[in-house]
C-alpha cells in the first residue's frame, strides 16, 4: 500500500474514532435496521465497510475525486484532514529570526534554524555524511539500501522521498507554482527559483573556503568542494564509474540506456544533458560567451578557453609517461600515447587507411572529398589543410615586404 493512501486510512479512522461515541449513544434511542448493519464491499478493491460513507470516502482512492479545494491558493484534497492540514501552510505562525522565513510549524523551523547554525547531528552509519533533521538521513540511508518505496502512477519511476516523487509529478502535469515576481517566469521547484532569482541578482552568497569561488546555491558549493576533497560518493552500478553529484551520475547513466531527452529545436539533433544541447545550440546562434583576456580571441565553451589560455602561459599539464614529453590538451595526449602502443583505431572507409588521432583521420578524408575549407583573404586560394595556408599566406607577406623596400 502506497505511503500517502496509509496515511488517509490512519486520518480516517481517528475521524471514525472520535465519532463512534455519539453514534453509539445515537444508535440506542433509534437501532440500527438490517441494511445498515450489512457491511458495504468495495467493488474494486473487496475491503469491507460498516456504512455507506466510510466506503465513500474510501473509493476516493480509486476514483482520484477531490472534492475538497483551499479556498487559498485552490489545491484540491480527497479528504478534509488533508485539507486541514495543507492549510496550516498559510497560516506560517514560526518565524526564523535569522532570515525571516515562517513556517506552519515549529518542528519545521527548528530543522530550518540548523541551517544557520551548521548544526548535523544526524549522522549516516555507512558514509558518515552528517544531516540537520532525522527525515533528511532516513531519506538519505535509500542510497545505500537501494529503497525506492515511492512510485510514479505514471511512468513507474521510483524514489527514495516523497518531495522527490511529487516533484516529478509535475514533469507529467506540467505544474509550474513557483513564480517569480521580476520576470514572471514560472518553476516546478521552489530550489529552481530561489536559484534563478539569484542568477538575476548577481546574489552568491556560499562561498568555498579552499579556493574562494562564489556559488549561488548551497547544493553547488557542496558538489564543488568535492574537487578538493576528491570525494565520488554517486556510483554507477553499470561501469563503477563515481561521480561528485547525484545530477552527474543521472546524466551518465543515459549513456547506458540510450536515452536522449534534451533535442535542438533548430536541427532537431538529441543530446543526454541539457548542458550538452546548450553548447551545440551556440552552433546555430554563433554565440561565443567565452573571451581571452590576453588576445581577446572568443569561444563558445569554456573548455576550449581553459585550453586555449595554455598557448599564453606555455602550460602544458599532461606528460606521458613513456618519453616525458607534455601537451597543453589532454586528448592531444591520448592520441601521443597510441604512438607508443601503435595503436591507430581511427580507419579511413575510402581506402583503409589508418590514424591515431581522430583530427588526423578528419584532415585525410578532405584527399578524397576535395574538401577546401581554409581560404587566403588575399588572393581567395583555398587549401585543404591549414598547414599549407599559413605556408602560402608567408608569399604574400614576402611580396608586401619586397614592395615596401622596393
Amino acid at each position: 500500500m502506497r505511503p500517502e493512501v496509509r496515511e488517509a486510512e490512519k486520518d480516517q479512522k481517528q475521524q471514525t474514532e472520535k465519532t463512534q461515541g455519539s453514534v453509539t449513544q445515537h444508535s440506542v434511542k433509534n437501532p440500527p435496521t438490517q441494511e445498515e448493519e450489512k457491511p458495504t464491499q468495495c467493488p474494486e478493491c473487496g475491503k469491507n465497510f460498516s456504512c455507506k460513507s466510510d466506503l465513500s470516502s474510501h473509493q476516493r482512492y480509486h476514483t482520484g475525486d477531490k472534492p475538497y479545494e483551499c479556498p487559498e491558493c485552490g489545491k484540491r484534497f480527497s479528504w478534509r484532514a488533508h485539507l486541514n492540514k495543507h492549510q496550516k501552510i498559510h497560516e506560517k505562525l514560526h518565524e526564523c529570526l535569522e532570515c525571516g522565513k515562517s513556517f506552519s510549524q515549529k518542528g519545521s523551523l527548528i530543522s530550518h534554524q540548523k541551517t544557520h547554525t551548521g548544526e548535523r547531528p544526524h549522522e549516516c552509519p555507512e558514509c558518515g555524511k552528517r544531516f540537520s533533521g532525522s527525515s533528511a538521513l532516513v531519506i538519505h540511508l535509500r542510497i545505500h539500501t537501494g529503497e525506492r518505496p515511492y512510485e510514479c502512477l505514471e511512468c513507474g519511476k521510483k524514489f527514495t522521498g516523497k518531495s522527490a516523487l511529487n516533484m516529478h509529478r509535475r514533469s507529467h502535469t506540467g505544474e509550474k507554482p513557483y513564480e517569480c515576481l521580476e520576470c514572471g517566469k514560472r518553476f516546478s521547484q521552489s530550489s529552481a527559483l530561489i536559484k534563478h532569482q539569484r542568477i538575476e541578482m548577481g546574489e552568491k552568497p556560499f562561498e568555498c573556503l579552499d579556493c574562494g569561488k562564489r556559488l549561488c546555491h548551497q547544493g553547488q558549493l557542496i558538489e564543488h568542494q568535492r574537487i578538493h576533497t576528491g570525494e565520488r560518493p554517486y556510483e554507477c552500478l553499470e561501469c563503477g564509474k563515481k561521480f561528485t553529484g547525484r545530477s552527474a551520475l543521472n546524466t551518465h547513466l543515459r549513456i547506458h540506456t540510450g536515452e536522449k531527452l534534451h533535442e535542438c529545436l533548430a536541427c532537431g539533433k538529441k543530446f543526454i544533458g541539457s548542458s550538452a544541447l546548450t553548447k551545440h545550440q551556440r552552433i546555430h546562434t554563433g554565440e561565443k560567451p567565452y573571451e581571452c583576456l590576453t588576445c581577446e580571441k572568443r569561444f563558445s565553451q569554456r573548455k576550449q578557453l581553459i585550453e586555449h589560455q595554455r598557448v599564453h602561459t606555455g602550460e602544458k599539464p599532461y606528460e606521458c609517461l613513456e618519453c616525458g614529453k607534455r601537451f597543453t590538451q589532454r586528448a592531444y595526449l591520448t592520441g601521443h600515447e597510441r604512438i607508443h602502443r601503435g595503436e591507430k583505431p581511427f580507419q579511413c572507409l575510402e581506402c583503409g587507411k589508418t590514424f591515431n588521432q581522430r583530427p588526423n583521420l578528419k584532415r585525410h578524408r578532405r584527399i578524397h572529398t576535395q574538401e577546401k575549407p581554409h581560404e587566403c583573404l588575399e588572393c581567395g586560394s583555398k587549401f585543404s589543410q591549414r598547414t599549407d595556408l599559413i605556408r602560402h599566406e608567408k608569399i604574400h607577406v614576402k611580396e608586401k615586404f619586397s614592395t615596401v623596400c622596393g
